[in-house]
């Protein structure tokens, strides 16, 4: 298995049609294969070498899918980061990975010079954008035109394909190892549950960092569907497109689909081209999603569970339990079930499998299973059991096998279908002077699902002001990572008899 398979496969049965779309630019598979030789060739040519990571900072367009296949093509290990991430996070990203080459878009300009000082592995530095390179960068289409396409290089099987950093409970990301047959199998599970062909238009809405979209970048590639690719999420923006190229898939999270309904209020837009709807990463009410159903009524929809350690796929609700049926709408309560090729079970602390209706660990075991964390055997260790993952989520499963999550096993909080841990916020709120001791919640938040709550002691003649703890976090942590909202404490956080915060006791006012 190696990613570069669907271009291939691709190129030689669709050469002349649609590949990518990106405003109004327009490109064949022909065309982005020929690109994709031509810029690994660029690399190879600039000193990379098969294992070397190359980190990409962009927002989507369709040179992130070029990027993204010529890292692959050269040999090299991608490297997406998040592109609401503060400075000291792309920081800590980039010295980990061992970075480098890095990539970045004319938004991410600004950051060159200064990643370039505070990271010493970074080497080559490419401008991933039209125009005039910045100073010390090397332009894009420039290495395209200068250099003949090379032989696909490509590694494969259980080689390294990409590190994917997601939060971390010890207050850094952590690096995720996905190879490449960890990825080409959950394309492969993603072809045999959904209904793809050659015909589907897909819609990049979600950002190309999050592993959600690669694994449907690679499987589009594979059936020689059509990309179309708008820079970030904004209602009018996807309706734009949806409209005008014919989308026929897409991927959103619940809060996009509040914005589309709030847009659609004042705005008349035919989107019945739309076939297929995914959606996942965050908490969805029934209201909501009858009001999505609304928008897309000749969708079907699909519900989607998983995580980046997974590659992401493990659940999928099908489209026929979205339905009323004689038990209701009591189905929309579940995360569906595993996907073809993905075990799961409810595990219990010593990895024994609870009975069915019982609350457990949810574990789940494909060829999607991550090879690691980066540089962090003993985590590692800890969350691959036997081949299973222990995805730290609490839930239980029915008769039929159907998922049901109840709680999470570890201290996350999904808001508008990003995940933050609450330990790295802690650890921001904690560096200001004034805080004594802090502790991060998940309540509930009309808009986002979830939004991320603090509850803060002051140390003694500290000022209890929200609004300067908030902007000391945004100097540390992302935007969508910073508390929406604080409560102040006279009286110490309730403790466990081991002395950890009871996060379950902070949450009761919030959550039924």
């Amino acid at each position: 298995m190696y990613l570069t398979h669907g271009l291939h496969r691709s190129r030689q049965q669709r050469p002349d049609e649609a590949a990518t779309v990106f405003g109004d630019r327009r490109q064949t598979w022909r065309t982005l294969v020929d690109r994709v030789a031509r810029l690994a060739g660029g690399l190879v040519s600039l000193g990379i070498v098969p294992g070397d990571r190359v980190a990409i900072i962009a927002l989507n367009r369709d040179r992130y899918i070029e990027a993204f296949y010529a890292t692959a093509w050269a040999g090299g290990v991608i490297v997406p980061g998040n592109t609401r991430w503060a400075f000291a996070e792309h920081v800590y990203a980039l010295t980990d990975a061992g970075a480098r080459f890095l990539l970045v878009d004319a938004g991410f300009a600004s950051l060159i010079e200064p990643l370039r000082k505070a990271c010493p592995n970074l080497w080559v530095i490419i401008y991933l954008d039209d125009g005039e390179a910045p100073s010390g960068a090397f332009a894009v289409e420039d290495l395209i035109a200068s250099f003949t396409p090379i032989e696909d290089q490509c590694s494969r099987d259980d080689s390294l394909a990409g590190i994917f950093y997601t939060g971390g409970t010890t207050g850094h990301p952590k690096g995720v190892m996905l190879s490449h047959r960890n990825m080409l199998s959950s394309c492969f599970y993603s072809l045999a549950s959904l209904r793809f062909s050659d015909r589907s238009v897909y819609l990049h809405a979600a950002p190309m960092f999050h592993v959600g979209d690669v694994g449907l970048t690679l499987t589009i590639t594979m059936i020689g569907g059509v990309h179309v690719v708008i820079p970030s999420f904004s209602p009018e923006a996807a309706v734009r497109a949806i409209v005008g190229e014919g989308v026929t898939d897409l991927l959103l999270v619940p809060t996009m689909f509040g914005m589309l309904h709030q847009y659609l209020l004042t705005q008349t837009a035919d989107l019945s081209a739309v076939k297929n709807v995914i959606y996942g990463a965050a908490p969805i009410t029934e209201t909501l999603l009858k009001k999505a159903m609304q928008i897309f009524p000749k969708a079907a929809f699909y519900q989607g569970y998983g995580q980046t350690e997974l590659a992401p796929g493990a659940t999928l609700l099908m489209p026929e339990f979205h339905l009323p049926s004689a038990h209701g709408w009591s189905y929309l309560r579940s995360a569906g079930r595993a996907m073809v090729g993905v075990d799961i079970k409810i595990v219990d602390e010593t990895m024994g499998e609870r009975p069915r209706g019982e609350v457990g660990e949810v574990a789940v075991r494909s060829d999607g299973v991550m090879l690691g964390y980066w540089g962090k055997p003993e985590l590692t260790r800890q969350t691959i059991v036997g081949g299973w993952v222990r995805t730290g989520d609490a839930g239980y499963m029915d008769e039929a096998g159907f998922l049901f999550l109840v709680d999470r096993m570890k201290d996350m909080i999904v808001s508008g279908g990003e995940n933050v841990f609450s330990a790295e916020v802690e650890n921001a709120l904690s560096s200001h002077a004034d805080v004594l001791e802090c502790a991060v919640i998940g309540v509930p938040d009309d808009r986002w699902g979830e939004r991320v709550h603090a509850i803060v002691r002051l140390r003694r003649g500290g000022i209890g002001d929200a609004d300067k703890l908030i902007a000391h976090c945004r100097t540390l942590i992302a935007g969508y990572k910073v508390p929406r909202t604080i409560e102040f404490w006279d009286q110490p956080l309730p403790l466990s008899a081991a002395g950890k915060v009871l996060k379950r006791e902070l949450r009761k006012p919030y959550w039924p």
